[in-house]
């Protein structure tokens, strides 16, 4: 009856989050007979949660960023380290999309912010509409997997699950899914007889290379101070940032602070300097400190205007998480979550058959549904089931987000479909149509990401 009352009100038309909740309201006052105050107080615990502090801080960071001039200094860092390669400013799409998910989180952003600089430009390059989009799409995807992620906040809350480990687990399918893309970028390129955008100029690619392994190496030499030679953690960040600062300023680096961003996300969550809600507030002041003080691209009535679209939309977000928590607490009383749950283990009892039903569920939600309020219903239908099968739900929280990801390049629902076909003034139809070759290296990557747990763990276990 509660699966009927929902699918009703959605097909009138009606918003998830509206549809949930009026559902649950229908079937306890009138099936249940119980008093209506009952889903206000089930919502209102739903996101009376401290991890969830974190969505609004990491929305306003991912907006920060994106409104601080970031986006053109990742997209010139990535066009000199890798635009010089046959179907350049395809690869350049993907490496500014693996930097930029380190700072949005999401991969709405990601398609509106750097997407609309990126189509521009290939477009002025000669490239197709369609080929732009394509690239564009499928490199979004890349947001919510590289940390940090809203989607991994929201899944780490309503599965129970670390979401510092969430956030690790996240690194490597990353980078193999933007080397699939790349790959993917590649083959067009050889087939269609594309020759690179820019000249290989040895001074630019160094540079770029120099960023990358400063980048790569702070960390490092961090570490080994604070694990090794047991200087004072805060100390040795702040000490190790004013260097960063002052080579910034000597080399005039593009990208190299902005991409520290989720370098010191995880750094700090790994070494128990903050938890990820305090990880969420860091990213902001960070971005403060680069709009404000080190660029200076930001100002008051700007960062004003962000502030009012982060509300916007962390409201957005919160009420969704309050409808699917009163959803999914009433099918976990009506029985619906435990039917399910005895129907698929007396199917079977073999994991990979059920990571295989699982995508396919996933996958058809994730057309349908808004990926927060998806996670939020299938967390406590799926994650039971992951629990008696022995899936680790780290692992599972990558699959689960991954498709519903890929959702969101499909119609009726899909975000980024829309939000691309909008900036490259296409129709939604020439739209799908474009990113329908692209599915293949996601996809691709969904098979890895599924079956080879030991690769997204690896991480994850290091460290926790």
């Amino acid at each position: 009856m509660l699966k009927i009352l929902f699918l009703f009100l959605m097909s009138g038309g009606i918003p998830v989050a509206i549809a949930m909740a009026g559902a649950s309201l229908i079937y306890l006052f009138f099936v249940q007979s119980s008093p209506p105050f009952v889903v206000i107080h089930r919502m209102v615990s739903g996101i009376d949660s401290f991890p969830l502090l974190a969505v609004p801080f990491f929305i306003l960071a991912g907006n920060l960023m994106n409104n601080a001039g970031i986006t053109n200094r990742i997209y010139n860092y990535a066009l000199a380290l890798v635009g010089w390669l046959k179907g350049g400013l395809g690869h350049v799409n993907v490496v500014g999309s693996v930097v930029f998910a380190g700072m949005s989180g999401t991969a709405i952003a990601d398609a509106a912010g750097l997407g609309t600089v990126e189509i521009k430009a290939m477009r002025d390059h000669g490239y197709s509409k369609e080929f732009a989009v394509g690239v564009t799409a499928a490199s979004a995807t890349l947001g919510p997997i590289i940390p940090p992620s809203l989607p991994f906040v929201i899944y780490g809350m309503m599965a129970n699950v670390s979401v510092g480990a969430l956030f690790l687990a996240g690194i490597l399918p990353g980078l193999i899914m933007a080397l699939l893309m790349m790959v993917t970028v590649a083959y067009f390129a050889h087939k269609n007889g594309w020759g690179s955008d820019i000249g290989f100029v040895w001074s630019k690619v160094l540079k770029a290379l120099i960023e990358t392994a400063v980048v790569a190496i702070w960390p490092v030499v961090v570490w080994v101070l604070v694990k090794n030679w047991e200087w004072p953690a805060q100390l040795t960040v702040a000490g190790a940032l004013v260097v960063l600062f002052v080579a910034d300023r000597l080399f005039k680096f593009q990208a190299v602070l902005p991409i520290m961003t989720p370098v010191l996300l995880i750094g700090g969550m790994t070494t128990g300097v903050f938890t990820p809600t305090e990880g969420a507030i860091a990213a902001c002041v960070w971005a403060m400190v680069l709009g404000f003080f080190w660029y200076r691209t930001l100002h008051f009535k700007m960062f004003v205007k962000i502030c009012l679209d982060t509300v916007e939309t962390t409201a957005t977000v919160l009420f969704i998480v309050a409808a699917a928590s009163i959803f999914g607490w009433m099918l976990t009383a009506t029985g619906v979550t435990t039917a399910i749950s005895s129907w698929v283990l007396a199917f079977t009892n073999e994991p990979w058959v059920f990571l295989l039903l699982a995508n396919l569920l996933m996958l058809f939600v994730g057309c349908f549904l808004e990926p927060t309020a998806a996670i939020t219903i299938l967390v406590p239908i799926l994650v039971p089931i992951c629990q008696q099968l022995g899936i680790d739900l780290v692992h599972f929280g990558l699959v689960m987000v991954l498709n519903l990801m890929i959702g969101l390049l499909h119609p009726p629902m899909g975000m980024v479909l829309f939000v691309l076909a909008r900036v490259a003034q296409l129709s939604v139809e020439r739209t799908t149509m474009a990113i329908l070759p692209w599915l293949v290296p996601l996809l691709g990557s969904l098979v890895i990401i599924t079956y080879m747990p030991g690769l997204v763990l690896w991480l994850p276990k290091m460290f926790y």
